[in-house]
């Protein structure tokens, strides 16, 4: 009698808690992790593979083409500008992604940065390490003086689910917040009472501006040296949402040159970014790798929620986050 051959899954990159992922998905299938998010070593390797599991690694429609048996794709994480949707979508591939596991953990990270830079966390901490502060405790240099962040306004770009925990934390701390997002309307403005404006607007007259939008063409280098040059000399920018989205090279004239005051930087144009990166030797700008996301609680979220998808896929059914909607027209029911 032959045996019933198990699907299998490929995770591109290994998560934090990939063994207890092993020890749910290998009941179902065979699991294997990539031994290269190469796009040369993951053709040959999803050729018999039913599910991609990825992070970071780009899927590229030659990759999507070349995995014969692919039934779908589960991406770690909320954006899925790494995965060829066109190309899954028309051989009706779902993907999904794991949407909520974060909203409230990027919210407080963008927050975090916020109050590093206000009260000059990192030059203060600094000022006590090196001794500075020695014959300076009761004048302490102007560098590390903060302001009060009540009646400060927020700008925030993009008002979705992480945008607005982001309200809810600003509001708490007696600031004023405004948002821009087209695609929002007014009714979500008023129940979360603020004004909505224009982008330019949001640049001119905010303290902080924190960018919670998706990649997209139209948001790809959105802000760069004409949008930095309308924002305040005293404001800072903050970026937790995605790298490209800010011109890097046009941030860090705008640093040097003090067009603002600051910046908060948690993602990159590339990544990982490279070590002599003109950002890294600034300070006036607080850095973070990646990890808005990162918390015990909000991992354990992301990558058993991305296992259950791959679970539902693999029994035949749409999983619950499915991105790719025109994709179940084509699946088999």
């Amino acid at each position: 009698m032959n045996q019933k051959v198990k699907p299998k899954i490929l995770m591109t990159e290994a998560m934090p808690l990939i063994e207890e992922e092993r020890k749910i998905l290998e009941k179902s299938a065979d699991v294997k992790l990539a031994k290269s998010i190469h796009e040369d070593h993951l053709v040959v390797e999803v050729g018999d593979v039913d599910i991609i599991m990825v992070v970071y690694a780009k899927i590229t429609k030659r990759i999507i083409d070349s995995a014969k048996s692919l039934k779908g794709i589960v991406r770690y994480g909320i954006g899925v500008d790494n995965i060829d949707l066109d190309a899954a979508t028309k051989r009706g591939i779902p993907i999904a992604n794991v949407p909520d596991y974060c909203i409230g953990t990027v919210a407080d990270h963008a927050f975090a940065h916020l109050l590093a830079l206000n009260r000059k966390i990192l030059m203060a901490d600094k000022f006590v390490r090196t001794g500075e502060y020695m014959g300076a405790w009761t004048s302490p240099s102007d560098k590390i003086k903060g302001f009060d962040l009540e009646g400060k306004v927020l700008g925030i770009i993009g008002l979705g689910k992480v945008g607005r925990a982001l309200v809810a934390r600003a509001k708490g701390f007696g600031m004023k917040v405004r948002a821009y997002d087209p695609y929002i309307d007014e009714e979500v403005a008023k129940e979360l009472t603020l004004e909505l404006v224009d982008l330019d607007t949001i640049l001119k007259e905010s303290d902080f501006v924190s960018i919670h939008a998706p990649l997209l063409p139209e948001t790809r280098g959105m802000i760069g040296e004409r949008e930095l040059k309308l924002m305040k000399k005293t404001a800072y920018l903050i970026n937790v949402a995605r790298g490209p989205i800010v011109d890097e090279k046009a941030l860090n004239k705008a640093l040097k040159e003090n067009w603002i005051a600051g910046a908060g930087i948690d993602v990159y144009e590339k990544e990982p970014p490279d070590p002599e990166n003109p950002l890294f030797k600034l300070e006036n700008v607080v850095l973070t790798p990646h990890i808005a996301w990162y918390t015990e609680d909000a991992l354990w979220r992301l990558e058993m929620s991305a296992v259950n998808e791959a679970i539902r896929i693999l029994q035949g059914r749409l999983p619950k986050n499915l991105v790719n909607k025109e994709a179940s027209l084509c699946m088999k029911k």
